[in-house]
């Protein structure tokens, strides 16, 4: 998820109560929230970061050891805040315990959110690579960001004016986030099993996979994409509609993937091998021109505008030596 929701997941979590257990607890559980995306750095490495990001920093190894820089920062910050005089004299004592126990709830959230979305998550990395993915949130979801901003705000309210029941608000949040997602989990499986059926029956192929595609503010809605025997289809489902309604694309289009020149182009090409190892459904076009063969990669589940120049990889394949 986008990292404005990672550190809203924090606050709500701090507004629940948990805050009040720890000097600097909300600004351990909003840090721990985004920690495991110090792997953002690799950015700068353009397609070749597909192969680095959600991988280490979100897996087991990592989510023992983050928590506890963490900690150890925090306390560090308190302790050099205090030598200063600088120390807020409303800020509660530091309770190592509790600031561990709120770094490790605040990071572990991080991975948690992550596996909702399409993107995919290696929680497992070093130990194994496998890719795991949710289907069922938008990586951006408004609705989301709504339920949390309001409720972390009604909360503050309730709590600046003294109420004693001021954590109420973020706990009803909590709640209906964790509904919201059980929902759209349900969609999502609902839309793939539906698929399965549909596109078995239109086009006598079983598919090997179906991906319900989240979609951007109408979290009822998916882009249906599946893969079987080398070709790649799409569709829309509809979960408002009475039991759901998917409407497939009359045709199927060849993936390309057994193509000699993109194991080629894997071999050759440092991002075009990051771009296969991240890629869950990869189709290819390999194309001729005055200058040479080319492989251009795409990924099926980012097609459109603003992602789709983002999730792309073009390589110039070179020419055979002559014998």
């Amino acid at each position: 998820m986008d990292n404005l929701t990672h550190s809203l997941v924090g606050a709500v979590l701090g507004q629940v109560g948990l805050k009040k257990k720890t000097g600097l607890g909300m600004a351990t559980l909003i840090i721990g929230a985004n920690l495991p995306d110090i792997d953002a750095i690799a950015s700068v490495l353009g397609v070749g970061s597909l192969s680095l990001r959600r991988g280490l920093t979100h897996g087991p190894i990592a989510l023992f050891l983050l928590p506890i820089l963490l900690t150890w920062a925090m306390i560090a910050f308190d302790n050099w805040q205090a030598k200063r005089g600088t120390r807020p004299a409303d800020r509660l004592p530091i309770h190592k315990g509790w600031l561990l126990a709120l770094a490790y709830i605040g990071t572990i959230s991080h991975p948690l959110f992550d596996l909702l979305n399409n993107y995919g998550v290696r929680l497992l990395e070093p130990f194994s690579s496998q890719w795991f993915y949710g289907d069922s949130i938008f990586i951006i979801d408004i609705w989301m960001w709504a339920a949390m901003i309001g409720g972390i705000w009604l909360s503050r309210k309730w709590e600046k004016r003294g109420k004693t029941n001021w954590r109420n608000p973020a706990f009803a949040t909590f709640l209906a986030i964790g509904f919201y997602v059980a929902a759209n989990g349900l969609i999502t499986n609902h839309a793939e099993a539906k698929t399965t059926v549909a596109v078995t029956e239109k086009f006598g192929v079983k598919p090997d996979l179906v991906i319900a595609n989240p979609r951007p503010v109408v979290f009822w809605q998916r882009e249906m994409i599946w893969r079987g025997k080398g070709k790649i289809g799409k569709g829309w489902y509809n979960g408002l509609n009475f039991g759901g309604s998917l409407k497939l694309n009359v045709s199927a289009s060849p993936n390309n993937m057994t193509d000699p020149a993109i194991r080629t182009a894997q071999k050759s090409s440092g991002d075009m091998a990051s771009f296969l190892f991240w890629s869950r459904i990869p189709f290819a076009k390999v194309e001729k021109n005055a200058s040479g063969k080319y492989v251009t990669m795409r990924d099926a589940r980012f097609m459109e505008w603003p992602v789709a120049d983002r999730f792309l990889v073009r390589t110039k394949l070179k020419a055979p030596e002559p014998k």
